[in-house]
């Protein structure tokens, strides 16, 4: 048997395989990108560009100008730095530039933002220095009692028209899996201009220090049991929406790429198991698939992706409400799953 093509296609873009780099610290790096590429990445996602580094640097820029015409210098206040974030806008910008030149694979940019307005622009500014596509990973947690649910759809739907407005390349939409119908909204985005879907957003849960009783923040690395979640909903998504689908968070292994390719992903994304082991690993897990496609007869990429959807599937109830019966009634104390 021939080797499998492993070849796929996300936004438009023709890729060499599925595995794709997500955002994350490695992608902040050149040097690191073209190991990432060396290692067989199909496409990279650099570090998104956040929104607040964006409004922090007009706001600079503002205070500068205003200082320099209309104050005392003994009169300013303190104006804050963002030492949380390690590049501002035009760093991104002459990074994407770099790795644009350097790179043959393709380049996706991140813009990570809530609220539509005027650092929409800077969407423009990544597709001029060259970006492939960009991903909008649109992180917004509602916390007033007062906002319904439907104005928080209406809020990402307007991000997401306002930079697909802004800009021609390709654009993939990075959410959360809390909407409460996921299947209307993963279409209602793809109408408002979304080519592809990145599921899922893994939000950032804060803590409480016991010692110091004080909120901090906590990354913890994703694990392969999380690969279930964007598994399900890809397989009820895939042939429904008019867009490209993408699983993120979980993938770790070989075999955790080929189950969401079965379901129906166009590719899958990797950061954790990149932080943990090293940009090597994503060459081991290419290697992982392709030798499970031979090892199963499957010719391509192709000829796997979606044959395990829900519209693929003999029982199709099997990934909605019928399966969480059966789940639970047929679990086994003491048994791992």
């Amino acid at each position: 048997m021939t080797t499998p093509d492993l070849r796929t296609t996300y936004l438009g873009l023709e890729l060499s395989n599925p595995l794709v780099a997500s955002a994350s610290p490695l992608s902040a790096g050149l040097d690191t990108l073209l190991r990432l590429e060396e290692a067989g990445a199909g496409a990279v996602v650099l570090q998104s560009l956040f929104e607040e580094q964006i409004e922090h640097e007009e706001l600079h820029v503002h205070h500068v100008l205003e200082t320099g015409s209309h104050s005392q210098p003994e009169a300013c206040g303190y104006f804050p730095e963002l030492d949380d974030y390690n590049t501002g806008p035009r760093a991104y910008l002459d990074h994407l530039e770099a790795a644009r030149t350097a790179l043959d694979v393709p380049v996706i940019a991140s813009l990570n933002g809530s609220s539509p307005g005027g650092w929409v622009r800077y969407a423009r500014l990544l597709e001029e220095a060259g970006a492939h596509a960009i991903e909008l990973n649109v992180h917004f947690v509602p916390v007033h009692p007062s906002m319904p649910g439907v104005e928080v759809e209406a809020r990402c739907l307007e991000l997401v028209a306002s930079v697909r407005q802004a800009t021609r390349v390709p654009l993939a939409v990075k959410i959360g899996p809390f909407f409460s119908s996921l299947p209307d909204m993963a279409n209602r985005l793809a109408r408002a201009g979304a080519d592809g879907l990145v599921l899922f957003n893994r939000f950032l849960e804060p803590d409480i220090d016991l010692e110091t009783l004080t909120v901090v923040p906590t990354v913890r690395l994703s694990t392969s049991e999380e690969v279930r979640l964007p598994l399900r909903w890809i397989a009820i998504l895939r042939g429904r929406v008019g867009c490209s689908l993408a699983a993120t968070t979980g993938v770790h292994e070989p075999e955790d790429a080929v189950k969401l390719l079965l379901a129906g992903a166009d590719v899958t994304m990797m950061a954790s198991a990149l932080l943990r082991h090293g940009p090597g690993r994503l060459s081991e897990v290419r290697e992982g698939v392709a030798a499970w496609l031979e090892d199963h007869e499957y010719e391509s990429v192709a000829q796997l992706r979606g044959s395990m959807s829900q519209r693929s599937v003999a029982d199709p109830g099997a990934y909605e409400r019928a399966n969480y019966m059966k789940a639970l009634t047929g679990y086994v104390v003491g048994e791992q799953r």
